[in-house]
């Protein structure tokens, strides 16, 4: 179970695989309204190794990490990058 994190302190985090590759960093989380379910991460300045994963994306174009896929939250939002397709 993972600890809750304050939106805020989540938002501009980057986002990186535990190999270690970045993605980009949180612009926003996407969740479920009647039950507060997190769904996914929306990715701010992507870079171009998210081109070789099969992510989401939303109807601006905007890429979408699984929230499922996340490891840990700290200084960065770790993934499981497994978890991405």
């Amino acid at each position: 179970m993972q600890e809750k994190n304050p939106f805020s302190a989540i938002v501009g985090k980057m986002i990186v695989t535990k190999e270690g590759k970045r993605l980009g960093y949180v612009k926003d989380i996407t969740f479920e309204t009647r039950s507060g379910e997190l769904i996914s991460i929306v990715v701010r300045d992507s870079t171009p190794y998210t081109r070789n994963l099969n992510l989401e994306r939303t109807s601006t174009n905007e890429l979408l990490v699984p929230y499922n896929s996340i490891i840990a939250i700290g200084d960065f939002v770790i993934v499981s990058e497994e978890d991405l397709v």
